[in-house]
Protein backbone atom coordinates (compact mmCIF):
# COMPACT_ATOMS: atom_id res chain seq x y z
CA UNK A 1 0.00 0.00 0.00
CA UNK A 2 1.33 3.19 -1.07
CA UNK A 3 2.51 5.71 1.96
CA UNK A 4 -0.54 8.42 0.89
CA UNK A 5 -3.01 5.73 1.06
CA UNK A 6 -1.82 4.97 4.63
CA UNK A 7 -2.10 8.49 5.08
CA UNK A 8 -5.47 8.81 4.53
CA UNK A 9 -6.26 5.82 6.38
CA UNK A 10 -4.58 6.61 9.65
CA UNK A 11 -6.45 10.08 9.36
CA UNK A 12 -10.01 8.75 8.86
CA UNK A 13 -9.62 6.19 12.08
CA UNK A 14 -8.50 9.26 13.88
CA UNK A 15 -11.30 10.99 13.21
CA UNK A 16 -13.82 7.49 13.58
CA UNK A 17 -11.74 7.19 17.37
CA UNK A 18 -12.56 10.95 18.18
CA UNK A 19 -16.36 10.56 17.01
CA UNK A 20 -16.65 7.51 19.32
CA UNK A 21 -15.61 9.30 21.85
CA UNK A 22 -17.62 12.01 21.51
CA UNK A 23 -20.60 9.85 21.40
CA UNK A 24 -19.48 8.35 24.83
CA UNK A 25 -19.24 11.73 26.55
CA UNK A 26 -22.12 12.25 25.29
CA UNK A 27 -23.76 9.24 26.31
CA UNK A 28 -22.40 8.92 29.89
CA UNK A 29 -23.47 13.01 29.89
CA UNK A 30 -26.82 11.62 29.32
CA UNK A 31 -26.83 8.93 31.61
CA UNK A 32 -25.67 11.12 34.38
CA UNK A 33 -29.29 12.71 34.21
CA UNK A 34 -31.04 9.81 34.58
CA UNK A 35 -32.92 9.68 37.87
CA UNK A 36 -30.87 7.80 40.49
CA UNK A 37 -27.56 8.43 38.59
CA UNK A 38 -24.50 10.05 40.23
CA UNK A 39 -24.45 13.30 39.99
CA UNK A 40 -28.38 14.52 39.78
CA UNK A 41 -29.12 17.40 41.40
CA UNK A 42 -30.67 16.23 44.53
CA UNK A 43 -33.96 17.58 46.13
CA UNK A 44 -33.61 20.95 47.81
CA UNK A 45 -33.62 20.32 52.20
CA UNK A 46 -36.65 20.27 53.59
CA UNK A 47 -37.71 23.95 55.04
CA UNK A 48 -38.18 24.47 59.08
CA UNK A 49 -41.91 24.43 58.36
CA UNK A 50 -41.80 21.82 56.25
CA UNK A 51 -40.20 19.52 58.88
CA UNK A 52 -42.57 21.09 61.57
CA UNK A 53 -45.91 19.94 59.67
CA UNK A 54 -44.56 16.30 59.32
CA UNK A 55 -43.50 15.73 62.98
CA UNK A 56 -47.18 17.41 63.84
CA UNK A 57 -49.05 15.14 61.45
CA UNK A 58 -46.59 12.20 62.97
CA UNK A 59 -47.62 13.05 66.28
CA UNK A 60 -51.27 13.53 65.74
CA UNK A 61 -51.18 10.22 64.49
CA UNK A 62 -49.01 8.56 67.28
CA UNK A 63 -51.59 10.66 69.48
CA UNK A 64 -51.70 10.83 73.27
CA UNK A 65 -51.66 14.70 72.74
CA UNK A 66 -55.51 15.41 73.49
CA UNK A 67 -56.24 12.30 74.46
CA UNK A 68 -54.66 8.69 75.25
CA UNK A 69 -52.90 6.28 72.71
CA UNK A 70 -55.22 4.34 70.82
CA UNK A 71 -53.53 1.32 71.73
CA UNK A 72 -54.55 2.51 75.41
CA UNK A 73 -58.04 1.78 74.43
CA UNK A 74 -57.37 -2.21 72.89
CA UNK A 75 -54.51 -3.49 75.71
CA UNK A 76 -56.21 -5.30 78.33
CA UNK A 77 -59.50 -5.46 76.30
CA UNK A 78 -60.93 -8.57 78.51
CA UNK A 79 -61.65 -11.42 75.97
CA UNK A 80 -65.16 -12.09 77.16
CA UNK A 81 -66.37 -8.83 76.47
CA UNK A 82 -64.84 -7.99 73.40
CA UNK A 83 -68.18 -8.87 71.52
CA UNK A 84 -70.51 -7.60 73.98
CA UNK A 85 -72.86 -4.97 72.99
CA UNK A 86 -73.66 -1.85 75.74
CA UNK A 87 -76.87 -0.25 75.76
CA UNK A 88 -77.40 2.56 73.86
CA UNK A 89 -74.07 1.81 72.09
CA UNK A 90 -74.08 0.62 68.15
CA UNK A 91 -71.11 -1.65 67.93
CA UNK A 92 -68.65 -3.98 70.56
CA UNK A 93 -65.11 -3.42 70.80
CA UNK A 94 -64.60 -5.92 67.75
CA UNK A 95 -66.27 -4.47 65.25
CA UNK A 96 -64.65 -1.03 66.39
CA UNK A 97 -61.13 -2.29 66.16
CA UNK A 98 -61.56 -4.14 62.95
CA UNK A 99 -63.35 -1.29 61.63
CA UNK A 100 -60.35 1.17 62.06
CA UNK A 101 -57.93 -1.24 60.85
CA UNK A 102 -60.02 -2.05 57.47
CA UNK A 103 -60.52 2.15 57.14
CA UNK A 104 -56.37 2.73 58.16
CA UNK A 105 -55.48 -0.23 55.41
CA UNK A 106 -57.73 1.49 52.54
CA UNK A 107 -56.42 4.95 53.67
CA UNK A 108 -52.31 3.57 53.47
CA UNK A 109 -53.09 1.71 50.23
CA UNK A 110 -54.83 4.47 48.44
CA UNK A 111 -51.60 6.88 49.48
CA UNK A 112 -49.10 4.89 47.90
CA UNK A 113 -50.49 2.51 45.64
CA UNK A 114 -52.58 2.99 41.97
CA UNK A 115 -53.56 -0.58 42.17
CA UNK A 116 -55.37 -0.49 45.23
CA UNK A 117 -59.17 -1.10 45.25
CA UNK A 118 -61.09 0.38 48.08
CA UNK A 119 -63.86 -2.20 49.64
CA UNK A 120 -67.51 -1.70 49.05
CA UNK A 121 -68.93 0.79 51.30
CA UNK A 122 -70.17 0.31 53.86
CA UNK A 123 -70.45 -3.39 54.32
CA UNK A 124 -66.60 -3.38 53.22
CA UNK A 125 -65.43 -1.85 56.27
CA UNK A 126 -66.96 -3.63 59.10
CA UNK A 127 -66.45 -7.40 60.25
CA UNK A 128 -69.59 -9.62 59.83
CA UNK A 129 -69.35 -11.06 63.62
CA UNK A 130 -69.53 -8.69 66.34
CA UNK A 131 -67.12 -11.30 68.37
CA UNK A 132 -64.00 -12.32 66.76
CA UNK A 133 -63.32 -16.29 65.85
CA UNK A 134 -60.82 -16.59 68.49
CA UNK A 135 -57.73 -14.46 70.11
CA UNK A 136 -55.38 -14.99 67.20
CA UNK A 137 -57.73 -12.77 65.36
CA UNK A 138 -57.96 -10.36 67.69
CA UNK A 139 -53.98 -10.39 68.15
CA UNK A 140 -53.82 -10.41 64.01
CA UNK A 141 -56.13 -7.45 63.74
CA UNK A 142 -54.15 -5.48 66.76
CA UNK A 143 -50.91 -6.17 64.78
CA UNK A 144 -51.75 -5.22 61.51
CA UNK A 145 -53.40 -2.19 62.34
CA UNK A 146 -50.07 -1.05 64.46
CA UNK A 147 -48.13 -2.28 61.26
CA UNK A 148 -50.46 -0.02 58.95
CA UNK A 149 -50.07 2.96 60.94
CA UNK A 150 -46.13 2.54 61.25
CA UNK A 151 -46.02 2.06 57.79
CA UNK A 152 -48.11 5.79 57.33
CA UNK A 153 -46.26 7.43 59.61
CA UNK A 154 -43.12 6.42 57.49
CA UNK A 155 -44.44 7.74 54.25
CA UNK A 156 -45.09 11.04 55.78
CA UNK A 157 -41.45 11.14 57.51
CA UNK A 158 -40.14 10.17 53.74
CA UNK A 159 -38.68 13.70 52.49
CA UNK A 160 -39.81 12.51 49.08
CA UNK A 161 -43.13 12.07 49.44
CA UNK A 162 -44.92 15.42 48.52
CA UNK A 163 -47.74 16.19 50.91
CA UNK A 164 -49.28 18.48 48.69
CA UNK A 165 -49.44 17.00 45.28
CA UNK A 166 -52.57 15.03 44.05
CA UNK A 167 -52.52 12.00 43.95
CA UNK A 168 -52.44 10.91 40.80
CA UNK A 169 -54.84 7.75 40.94
CA UNK A 170 -57.30 10.02 43.47
CA UNK A 171 -59.73 12.28 43.03
CA UNK A 172 -57.59 15.75 44.02
CA UNK A 173 -56.92 14.00 47.14
CA UNK A 174 -53.22 14.67 48.68
CA UNK A 175 -50.87 12.56 50.93
CA UNK A 176 -51.51 15.46 53.65
CA UNK A 177 -55.46 15.37 53.23
CA UNK A 178 -55.48 11.58 53.62
CA UNK A 179 -52.88 11.68 56.76
CA UNK A 180 -55.39 14.09 58.54
CA UNK A 181 -58.48 11.73 57.74
CA UNK A 182 -56.97 9.09 58.96
CA UNK A 183 -56.14 10.94 62.21
CA UNK A 184 -59.54 12.28 62.81
CA UNK A 185 -61.42 8.42 62.08
CA UNK A 186 -58.60 6.70 64.48
CA UNK A 187 -59.35 9.78 67.05
CA UNK A 188 -63.42 9.06 66.57
CA UNK A 189 -63.21 5.38 67.13
CA UNK A 190 -60.89 5.77 69.41
CA UNK A 191 -63.39 7.74 71.71
CA UNK A 192 -65.85 5.18 71.06
CA UNK A 193 -64.20 2.78 72.52
CA UNK A 194 -63.39 4.45 75.50
CA UNK A 195 -67.03 5.04 75.75
CA UNK A 196 -67.60 1.26 75.53
CA UNK A 197 -64.92 0.42 78.12
CA UNK A 198 -66.68 2.56 80.72
CA UNK A 199 -69.98 1.43 80.12
CA UNK A 200 -69.48 -2.18 80.25
CA UNK A 201 -66.95 -1.65 83.46
CA UNK A 202 -63.78 -2.47 82.11
CA UNK A 203 -62.05 1.05 82.26
CA UNK A 204 -59.54 1.53 84.69
CA UNK A 205 -61.57 4.48 86.05
CA UNK A 206 -64.85 3.13 85.54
Amino acid sequence: MKNANRAKLKAVASKSAKTRTLRRGKLTARSDRRPGAAGVATRKPMSEQEAALREQLVSLLKGGGAHVHFMDAIENFPAAKRGTYSQGLAHTGWQLLEHVRLAQWDILEFSRSHEHVSPEFPEGYWPKTPAPASEEEWNKTVEAFKHDLREMIKLIENPRTDLYAKIPHGQGQTILREALVLADHNSYHLGQLVDLRRALGSWPDA
